[in-house]
């Protein structure tokens, strides 16, 4: 009873329960508490379930109710849309062979500790969730070996990235080319 009984959905369970229970009559809820390990409502409400019963029920595969659970991140934090777009905003880099791919250099847990900072509460999943709804996606491993490590490799990147704020404060137009680029 006990290794079928741990196989159930929650829904079975709450039935099967019931069923035993009544089988057994006057103290069989109580027997199958202690037998089962489940709790009194549970089985009272498998009870009601079974009284209810009809061919609608036994064919709904729904085990909760469609609008259970909680609710979005966005709609509980007002704002954190706007902070995690300004968390990635000197972090942010893209294909350009492809303009929609757009990614990161920021772990899950740096993207979540300046939210943090911004005074929002996030889990990693939402981290996750958020890059998927802004479509950033995955880096992919390279396969080309490296020719080596240089001590100033972001220097240069620093340096862009200063020039950009710098022309941003005085209004000057900034114009970026990519000389990269391949067509074939």
């Amino acid at each position: 009873m006990k290794k079928f009984y741990k196989y159930l959905s929650e829904k079975d369970k709450r039935r099967y329960a019931a069923i035993e229970a009544q089988k057994l009559g006057w103290g069989g809820i109580s027997y199958v508490t202690q037998l089962l390990g489940c709790r009194r409502n549970t089985i009272i409400k498998g009870l009601e379930d079974l009284e209810k019963m009809d061919s609608e029920t036994l064919n709904n595969s729904r085990i909760r109710k469609k609008v259970g659970g909680r609710k979005s991140i966005l709609s509980t934090q007002i704002g954190i849309d706007a902070a995690f777009l300004e968390v990635l905003k000197n972090h942010r880099a893209g294909d350009p062979m492809n303009e929609l791919i757009t990614w990161t250099n920021l772990t899950h847990k740096e993207i979540a500790s300046g939210l943090r900072a911004a005074g929002f509460t996030i889990s990693l999943p939402s981290v996750a969730k958020f890059l998927k709804k802004h479509g950033y996606v995955k880096l992919k491993a390279q396969k080309k070996q490296t020719i080596g490590s240089n001590k100033n490799r972001d220097a240069q990147f620093k340096n862009i990235a200063r020039l950009d704020t710098e022309y941003k404060e005085a209004n000057n137009p900034i114009i970026s080319f990519d000389t990269k680029k391949n067509k074939f």
